[in-house]
């Protein structure tokens, strides 16, 4: 079998390694994206040889390149245009127990292929003049791309063992693909799990963020959970898993709930943090659970206590310390507000409150509430639907009117100083306040003139005089 190669790197390659007499390939993810037609802008090449040497020749080859050398490593890389071309001499690779970094000698095709995760990541391709675009296929991954299975290529144990971060890329590969991980394949995760808290937080956050991106990343959490791996991983979000039944009376899986809210987020928006917040939205209802006799179960503010939580699972994860964190946090707290704000009767003050405290997130926050709604009830669902419909009519109708996203009250702390004549203290801190919450409520217009009026009031009530 050949494969039809476009690139137009492909062919310099082949004709640098003619000149330098060595054998070189395409292998990897790029060859398994080829066949499922589907885009990648990276490219891996193995050569029988060295790969930085075979990287340099095909830079000046193709009008000086800039090159990237990874000694260390035996790579090199190289960017044209917006594809990244990475080089690397065939390696066998041998492990030890309490590390995933490999010993790496010279090897063959063959022994890199062998070292690879995947069947679907094994294929390769020549790039030599005698078979250019042969397709080697040593472990049958075509069949396995068409029948939709993740398999390694050696025995699971060893590859999982060898590599534990395998067993997450396995699983990142079921939810991106919606391919099935061959049943060895998955009892082995199961069985070596464990091997799991060698891997740096990082590089599991960057396979845990992959699966989260992917259309349907329900289908991973899944995987994640039946083979004990999230538990270890990500145990709070393992915690909302089962149900819990006193005096017949159960509330719903917290854990199932979730992962139907991320997938509904995911047909909205391919906002990493906005599906964040669709995982952590829920995550405090396990401390927050209470059985109250005659009414059933609850959990109240587990929006405020599962916002609490949002840095130490950032921090626990090494996701980022920064923005994007506030900016979970907030939805997480935020996400009851416009569902109680329909419950209890659409008031201004309430909308402009929301506004204030939403900001430019607020229509990230409704995604998120809409996302929510996921009672199987269809008249349930259409009357959350037409309740949010009415509070997204007065959101548009206050906004237009008081402009309070990202707003800030018209009088600043430093002009009640520079007014009284006072330090900064606690009456300052008050005016400010009374100013913000006058607004809010509606009691005086979102303008300079009238809050400087009520500042003045309230500057009076506390014993201050203005100065002259």
């Amino acid at each position: 079998m050949k494969a039809h190669l476009t690139h137009p790197v492909f062919p310099v390659i082949s004709q640098c390694c003619e000149e330098m007499g060595v054998h070189a390939f395409v292998i990897g993810g790029w060859v398994r994206d080829l066949l499922l037609g589907r885009p990648s802008k990276d490219i891996d090449i193995v050569c029988a040889g060295s790969g930085i040497d075979l990287a340099e020749r095909v830079a000046q080859k193709m009008g000086g390149l800039q090159v990237t050398v990874f000694r260390n490593f035996g790579t090199a890389q190289l960017r044209f245009e917006d594809y990244d071309i990475e080089f690397v001499g065939a390696r066998r690779e041998s492990y030890r127990s309490e590390s995933r970094k490999p010993i790496v000698e010279d090897g063959s095709l063959e022994d890199d292929q062998n070292r690879r995760d995947f069947t679907i990541n094994a294929l390769a391709v020549s790039l030599n003049k005698h078979d250019y675009g042969k397709l080697i296929d040593p472990f049958k991954g075509v069949d396995d791309l068409h029948a939709g299975i993740i398999r390694t290529p050696l025995d699971p144990g060893i590859t999982y063992s060898d590599d534990p971060l395998r067993m997450m890329r396995a699983i990142r590969f079921a939810s991106q693909l919606r391919f099935t991980i061959e049943p060895d394949s998955l009892a082995a995760i199961g069985q070596y799990k464990e091997r799991i808290r060698i891997i740096s937080k990082e590089r599991i956050s960057d396979e845990l963020n992959k699966i989260i991106l992917s259309k349907q990343p329900s289908i991973g959490f899944k995987l994640l959970f039946d083979t004990g791996l999230l538990p270890i991983i990500f145990p709070q979000m393992a915690l909302l898993h089962g149900v819990e039944v006193i005096q017949g009376k159960g509330h719903k899986d917290n854990f199932y709930h979730t992962l139907q809210v991320l997938d509904n987020i995911c047909e909205t928006t391919d906002n990493l943090w906005l599906r964040w917040a669709a995982i952590l939205h829920d995550i405090a209802k396990p401390q927050t659970k209470r059985f109250e006799p005659g009414h059933g179960w609850t959990f109240h503010g587990h929006e405020d206590r599962g916002a609490r939580m949002v840095p130490r699972i950032f921090a626990d994860l090494k996701l980022p310390q920064n923005e994007k964190m506030k900016y979970v946090q907030k939805l997480v707290l935020l996400h009851l507000r416009p569902i109680v704000l329909a419950k209890e009767g659409i008031t201004d003050s309430a909308i402009r409150r929301l506004l204030f405290e939403a900001g430019d997130d607020i229509d990230d926050l409704m995604k998120l509430c809409d996302a929510d709604i996921t009672s199987k009830n269809p008249e349930k669902v259409k009357r959350y639907l037409k309740n949010f419909l009415l509070v997204r009519e007065k959101l548009k109708e206050i906004e237009e009117k008081d402009k309070l996203r990202n707003w800030q009250p018209p009088i600043s702390g430093e002009l009640i100083m520079e007014t009284f004549q006072i330090p900064a203290c606690r009456s300052v801190g008050m005016i400010k306040t009374a100013i913000r919450e006058a607004i809010l409520d509606g009691h005086i217009p979102n303008d300079y003139d009238s809050a400087f009026r009520l500042m003045l009031e309230e500057g009076k009530k506390l014993g201050l005089k203005a100065g002259s």
